[in-house]
């Protein structure tokens, strides 16, 4: 069959399955063909699970979910597939050629949407980076600029969606890790609001706030409807997510009313860090909001400043990188120290390490007591949070890379001042692709909604879709 579904969203790939103009297999060939071709100059697929695929979309008991027949595939990290190996970017794991027994519980549910899982993709080590340059697996290219990096840690993901692989991949983002890669390869990435959908069976919570699972997309209907399909706790779970009033698809349309918007370009530090192309592309969007009907006015937002940010997140970060490499110890049964991991991560164990338990609760306190002054905000009467993604453009491969002095990478992270808080938070963040700078390079925007409100950033993001469409821009390569 020709390709006829290269830059089709997963919802229409699905409507076509479910009218018969398209199989599943047929979907999985040409995916699997454009994986084949592309993937061996961006790396973002690591393991092949075509065999199983193939057998899944064949199959007559193949679910009929809102996704039936859409291939798909699963980040190598936090949610896992029976069988399947599972390395989170760990040279130890693939040395051991680690794999799982059994699905995580929203891997079930993505089985259950129908998506056949294809693929695993690539990520850092222990998805403690914004780059993907993990030494296990070598660096991810980003399709827009092959000397660059997709992001991170979905970057792997984010890679294959821009490239067209497949219109949809599975991430998560505990710092940034499905809004960076959504912004640097011109994709839209919500990060939902914390506990909308579950970590079991394995976790309650992974790395104490600051996890949350969804997928990385095209278009916000493809966003909204996997939402759909993956919400909800598990048995079990400590804390959940209001439910939705009504389906999350209903809202890409909806009229949100006139909204109270902020702006803030000034990153934590300094106006001055934030580059010229990250401050034009928010404000095209303030614009576009204006013209929209929305009263849009910059913030300063003094709350995302408070130094109790800093205060908590470097020991508490550091703790979960060496709570990470204690719980590999017991399941491969031998004792790892902090040398069997990259340079920056084996600093962060050693901190971690170090650090003691109050030093550690002080830390989570002084993180919660920053969470409840920053969404003050939106308890004052706002709606909408306008800002950059990073605070600059999509970087060169190696600027972050693990060859790069620890103390060096720390103070390069400054360019996660938009992201963190708001995993800090669990408020929902979305990515949108709303500019290209000179260099052709697509410029994410960052939209932040109130607790539970993705609502809200659906029906406001469906808006700036259609009047600022980039379904038609693909990475000059592949258009």
């Amino acid at each position: 069959m020709s390709d006829d579904f290269e830059w089709t969203d997963a919802t229409a790939q699905a409507a076509a399955v479910r009218d018969g103009d398209v199989t599943p297999t047929e979907l999985l060939d040409a995916a699997l063909a454009r994986i084949e071709a592309r993937n061996p100059t961006l790396n973002a697929v690591i393991h092949d699970l075509s065999d199983k695929a193939r057998a899944t979309a064949a199959d007559p008991a193949l679910p009929d979910g809102p996704f039936r027949g859409v291939p798909f595939l699963l980040k190598d990290a936090v949610a896992h597939s029976a069988g399947d190996p599972y390395h989170c970017g760990m040279q130890v794991l693939k040395d051991a050629g680690w794999t799982e027994p059994e699905d995580t519980w929203l891997v079930e549910r993505f089985r259950a949407a129908g998506f056949v899982i294809c693929g695993k993709t690539n990520l850092p080590e222990l998805a403690s980076s914004v780059t993907t340059e993990p030494l296990a697996y070598g660096p991810t290219r980003n399709p827009w600029d092959t000397k660059r990096s997709p992001g991170g840690s979905s970057g792997g993901a984010g890679a294959a969606v821009a490239s067209g692989m497949v219109a949809v991949a599975h991430g998560n983002d505990m710092g940034g890790s499905i809004r960076f890669p959504s912004s640097m390869c011109g994709l839209v990435g919500l990060k939902p609001s914390r506990a909308r959908s579950t970590l079991g069976p394995d976790f309650g919570e992974y790395w104490a706030m600051t996890t949350h699972e969804h997928v990385l997309v095209r278009s916000v209907r493809d966003t909204a409807g996997v939402l759909d399909a993956i919400a909800g706790p598990g048995v079990g779970d400590p804390y959940t997510a209001p439910p939705p009033s009504r389906p999350f698809i209903d809202e890409v349309g909806a009229d949100p009313g006139r909204l109270r918007i902020g702006v803030r370009t000034a990153s934590t530090e300094a106006a001055a860090d934030t580059h010229p192309d990250c401050v034009a592309a928010v404000a095209i969007a303030a614009t576009a909001l204006e013209a929209l009907g929305h009263h849009v006015e910059p913030t300063e937002l003094r709350a995302l400043d408070n130094p109790r940010f800093a205060d908590g997140i470097t020991n508490v970060f550091a703790t979960f990188v060496a709570g990470d490499l204690t719980r590999w110890s017991k399941k491969l049964g031998r004792e790892l120290v902090p040398s069997d991991l990259e340079p920056f991560n084996e600093m962060l164990a050693e901190v971690g390490a170090a650090t003691s338990a109050v030093a550690y609760a002080a830390g989570i306190e002084s993180l919660q007591t920053y969470s409840r002054g920053l969404a003050g905000w939106w308890g004052d009467g706002n709606d909408v949070l306008v800002t950059p993604v990073l605070t600059q453009p999509p970087f060169k491969l190696g600027w972050l890379g693990p060859e790069v002095d620890p103390g060096e990478m720390f103070g390069r992270l400054d360019v996660t001042s938009f992201s963190m808080p708001f995993n800090v938070t669990g408020q929902p963040a979305i990515s949108l692709p709303l500019h290209w700078n000179d260099d052709g390079l697509p410029i994410g925007v960052q939209l932040v909604a109130a607790y539970g409100r993705e609502d809200l950033l659906l029906r406001v993001a469906s808006q700036l879709e259609r009047a600022l469409p980039w379904a038609d821009r693909h990475p000059p390569s592949l258009a």
